[in-house]
């Protein structure tokens, strides 16, 4: 048994599992869902990982950390702070030592793969949703995310020294697979997994996300 401690993206919602956590747990593990303080203003990485941390509360086996997206600037912060035994980006900002989020759309290489291209939401992030979920999605309006959390330095001197696998979504018109696969092995140095959906696989495509998280 482990426990999967799952770090949403921008807005932060918990809900944004609640189709992969009822697989994980069905494996025999403790699935977390973490909500994270996007809407409040003043909240930063820190207040990001006190969430995370009050969330989990008292592990149960191993702790794997997950961070999809944004979640990536919270997920090894955390890994760290339980001594898990893995960490895991899934379409995932990966973030360097000093570096902010707001940084990171450019010290990435993000925008050479970008363009001009303008952000919509239909077209970048709900477009492979099953009818039933994208109508829960609109039903329940785009989360709020505050400015706060892309100021703060990712304060750790080196990403944790444990095991780290990075997914990448292979029809992400917003993380492109071939931009991701190129961050993964540059600043991971591991070769990059790959699962079939956008960049909401926890929506898009549940079961594939959670056998890749168990292989």
């Amino acid at each position: 048994m482990a426990t999967y401690v799952l770090i949403p993206g921008a807005g932060g919602e918990a809900w944004y599992w609640h189709l992969a956590a009822p697989l994980l747990e069905a494996a025999g593990h403790r699935a977390v869902p973490v909500e994270l303080p996007a809407s409040a203003p003043d909240a930063g990485l820190g207040a990001y990982v006190a969430a995370a941390l009050d969330a989990v509360g008292t592990p149960d086996g191993d702790v794997v950390v997950v961070g999809q997206s944004l979640g990536g600037f919270t997920a090894p912060i955390v890994a760290e702070r339980l001594d898990a035994a893995a960490l895991v980006f899934v379409a995932a900002m990966i973030p360097n030592p000093g570096e902010t989020a707001g940084e990171w759309w450019s010290t990435s290489g993000f925008h050479e793969y970008w363009g001009d291209q303008e952000m919509d939401a239909t077209e970048h992030f709900l477009h492979d949703l099953p009818s039933t979920v994208l109508q829960e999605v609109l039903a329940r309006g785009e989360a709020e995310q505050a400015g706060r959390v892309m100021t703060d330095p990712f304060p750790l001197p080196a990403l944790p020294a444990i095991p780290t696998r990075a997914i990448a979504a292979t029809n992400d018109r917003f993380f492109p697979v071939a931009f991701m696969d190129r961050l993964i092995r540059g600043r991971l140095g591991v070769e990059p997994e790959h699962v079939s959906a956008g960049h909401l696989p926890a929506l898009a495509n549940p079961t594939g996300l959670v056998e890749v998280l168990l292989a």
